[in-house]
């Protein structure tokens, strides 16, 4: 018993230090952890800023990390215990956004972001 409080001592100090334990921190925490275990479906959309382009988009469970080959790893699970590793270079032209597909079943707010490029601005030319 004193084993498992001393590790729930050191766990709220590290908490403490780390985030200022704020509620939002320790929620962000969690979500991350969850995405990365593969229990929250998710939508990876890899864009060429300068094109305004989709390159990639992936929707599943999966985990990401950033290496420092200046790649992203994406690990999608494919099945129950398989795996399959993937690479999507990114370089100063290229960006990628994570939604949250799957969400909490009692979350009162609704988002939804799209990606339009045909909507953004054209450059005209008059004389």
């Amino acid at each position: 018993m004193k084993k498992i409080t001393t590790v729930i001592a050191m766990m709220f100090l590290i908490c403490l230090i780390a985030t200022g334990c704020s509620e939002a921190s320790q929620v962000s925490y969690n979500i991350s952890k969850e995405a990365n275990n593969f229990n929250v479906t998710r939508k990876l959309t890899v864009l060429n800023a300068r094109t305004d382009t989709i390159l990639l988009e992936l929707t599943g469970t999966f985990a990401l990390q950033n290496n420092s080959d200046n790649e992203l790893e994406v690990i999608i699970e494919t099945a129950e215990n398989k795996y399959q590793k993937d690479y999507v270079y990114l370089n100063d032209y290229t960006m990628y956004v994570v939604e949250d597909v799957s969400g909490a079943s009692v979350d009162k707010y609704h988002y939804e972001i799209n990606f339009l490029p045909e909507f953004g601005l054209k450059a005209t030319h008059s004389e």
